[in-house]
């Protein structure tokens, strides 16, 4: 005789293929007597069910595949951490792999879950191309994308609002007795950058006050130095006693320029950030920022995602947008 089969197993507890695979699989209830009939008919033929091809059958991996840009990018731990917890409450364990930015290794990497029976997909990138969306969709996979600098209107995700909290950030500023603000931005053209953009300007707007920009050649630490020399000319022709940053990383570099020039920070000179990285609070003096929860968009993704998998209610009718909260601290100062 060959391997014993599900079959075998079913015949010999005289109960039914589906009810041998919910014992298997603790999917649905099954009475105690029925449970002990399949047990001791699994021990008694000495069946050892094939974890594929029982996967295949059932059509249930319990594995989530997460395709990470790089995980050694603060942020997307954070993200990382919150889709781990709250799938292991769902009781799915999760399969990472890294693309590194390159997309021919995301194509890659969908295939390589999709070969490890995953019932659904995060993918968690910096920007995703046309190409790759295509492949997602012909995997018929569930999937949710959480794209930083993209926009997909036929595609849910959860975000926040950057133009907003960059509003909120800014419109703080003034209401501390600011009357000018320098907003520092990374120069690149995508829609993140427009976002806090528009944000700055509506606070400006709004409050009848001038508009002082400058575009950084990045938003790194470096950059946020390299503008130092020219942002600081523009704060003593114009009265600007504070300057909003597209990041928390280029918010130092900027505040490192100030120091090594005799600026007090935030006597002479308020400057806040973007994102609450944990050097934020590190950093002497620690900085004001607008603290993006990552955790928690994490979190409601793989909800949003299992629900998906499970076919109950989309909660991702539209965009599911989550507040940033204002961390004030030692960089900024009250005027009023």
């Amino acid at each position: 005789m060959g391997q014993p089969t599900i079959k075998d197993v079913a015949k010999l507890a005289g109960v039914s293929i589906s009810t041998v695979s919910r014992v298997m699989n603790n999917s649905k209830p099954v009475s105690p007597e029925a449970k002990q009939k399949v047990l001791d008919a699994i021990n008694k033929l000495d069946f050892k069910p094939n974890e594929l091809a029982r996967s295949l059958v059932m059509r249930k991996s319990n594995l989530i595949g997460v395709i990470v840009q790089d995980i050694g990018i603060e942020y997307m731990a954070q993200l990382i951490r919150g889709i781990e917890e709250i799938g292991r409450l769902y009781k799915y364990d999760m399969l990472l792999t890294s693309s590194y930015g390159q997309e021919e290794q995301i194509n890659n990497s969908i295939d390589f879950l999709a070969t490890k029976q995953v019932e659904g997909l995060v993918i968690i990138a910096e920007d995703v191309s046309d190409e790759t969306l295509l492949k997602l969709r012909e995997t018929r996979i569930p999937f949710i994308l959480l794209d930083k600098y993209h926009s997909f209107k036929t595609l849910h995700t959860v975000r926040i609002d950057y133009e907003t909290e960059q509003y909120r950030l800014v419109k703080h500023l003034f209401e501390s007795g600011h009357k000018n603000v320098l907003f520092l931005n990374d120069s690149a053209d995508n829609i993140l950058n427009h976002a806090k953009k528009s944000g700055y300007e509506k606070a400006c707007s709004e409050l009848g006050k001038d508009i002082y920009y400058l575009e950084c050649n990045g938003k790194t630490s470096n950059d946020g130095y390299e503008i130092g020399k020219e942002a600081i000319a523009l704060c003593k022709e114009n009265d600007i006693s504070a300057v909003a940053c597209y990041s928390d990383q280029l918010a130092i570099g900027f505040i490192d320029y100030c120091t090594d020039n005799a600026i007090h920070v935030p006597n002479d000179l308020s400057v806040a950030g973007f994102g609450d990285g944990s050097i934020a609070s590190i950093y002497r003096p620690n900085l004001t920022t607008m603290a993006i929860p990552y955790y928690d968009i994490g979190a409601i993704a793989i909800r949003a995602l299992i629900k998906r998998i499970r076919q109950e209610d989309d909660i991702l009718t539209d965009d599911w947008i989550i507040d940033a909260n204002l961390k004030l601290r030692e960089s900024t100062k009250s005027l009023s």
